[in-house]
């Protein structure tokens, strides 16, 4: 019984993948056909910037020419690998493992599947390649493993990377000769040669500018709880008020704490060595003064929050009588 299943599953697995094999050929000439008249269009848009002095439309315009040449090249030549894996089906059929001679053709269509969304067909096949010989062997193409087989050519043009500032000078010169444009080409040149370092530079100077802006707003948090003063007519937020008053009174005492330890630290290293140490002892007594004044101002922050909080408190209360 088993080896009628399989002599069943033999002639399936050839008549679907002939069938798909034909359906992805038949597909790939539409779209080659296709795209030639689109490339047509848009090489005689681009030379119509150009001619206007467009050169910067130019520029960002090429890279869709240069984009749809790359496709149109992969598709030339997975349409010849379709039709030699379609002579070589009743290889396929009668062999367990896959035929070196048909490794590359078969890898290369099982790693530009996922990535022709245009040829749905390709799909199919893949998925027929990963029943015939197993999800590994499909791992190993679509991951591109060592030795797996994939074309080199179609590894380049169907990836996504951004051409270079050469290819796509080239385009351009090509399509100036194609519509007889007397183009100088310096301006584009010095702009594909030219570095950005100085962008990063901006960039750190831009992310400087945004760390002075934000100090300022931590000096100006201690003052924040004064501005809490004005009752809210709403329960609400009186509710809200009032729990985001604790908050900083608890900050506050924190604060003290460490402040303390670092008095106490600072009296126990408080050793007398020469100049050096009058100097360090000069630095710790002006950090303890700037430590006290720092304490001075959270008492009085945190004297001005429970005043705020107590008066929230009786204005809540006030509301809850007069709601009964």
């Amino acid at each position: 019984m088993s080896l009628l299943n399989q002599l069943f599953n033999r002639g399936v697995l050839g008549t679907r993948c002939k069938t798909c094999l034909n359906l992805a050929i038949s597909r790939i000439k539409l779209l080659q056909n296709k795209r030639d008249v689109q490339l047509k269009q848009m090489c005689k848009e681009i030379s119509q910037f150009l001619q206007a002095g467009q050169e910067a439309i130019a520029r960002i315009r090429v890279e869709h020419i240069i984009r749809e040449q790359n496709i149109w090249a992969a598709y030339e030549i997975l349409e010849l690998f379709c039709e030699f894996v379609l002579a070589r089906v009743p290889i396929i059929e009668n062999q367990r493992e896959c035929p070196s001679e048909l490794r590359e053709a078969i890898a290369s269509i099982i790693f530009a599947a996922p990535r022709c969304s245009d040829v749905p067909d390709l799909l199919h096949i893949k998925n027929l390649f990963t029943t015939k010989y197993g999800k590994e062997f499909v791992s190993a193409a679509s991951e591109l493993r060592p030795d797996s087989g994939v074309n080199r050519t179609i590894i380049e043009k169907l990836s996504v990377t951004a051409p270079s500032g050469e290819v796509k000078l080239k385009v351009l010169r090509e399509i100036a000769e194609e519509y007889n444009i007397a183009w100088d080409s310096s301006k584009t040149e010095a702009e594909f040669r030219k570095n950005h370092e100085d962008l990063l530079g901006g960039a750190k100077q831009v992310s400087a500018g945004v760390t002075l802006s934000h100090t300022p707003s931590r000096n100006g948090s201690n003052n924040s709880p004064s501005r809490t003063k004005e009752p809210s007519n709403k329960s609400v937020h009186d509710k809200q008020e009032y729990k985001q008053l604790e908050a900083p009174s608890l900050s506050n005492n924190n604060s003290a704490l460490n402040i303390n330890e670092i008095e106490q630290s600072h009296k126990n290293n408080d050793v007398p060595a020469g100049d050096a140490q009058s100097e360090t002892r000069f630095q710790s007594s002006d950090v303890l003064e700037k430590a006290r004044a720092a304490i001075a101002s959270a008492d009085r922050a945190s004297a001005a929050a429970r005043a705020a909080a107590a008066l929230v408190q009786s204005s809540f209360a006030s509301l809850k009588l007069e709601g009964k």
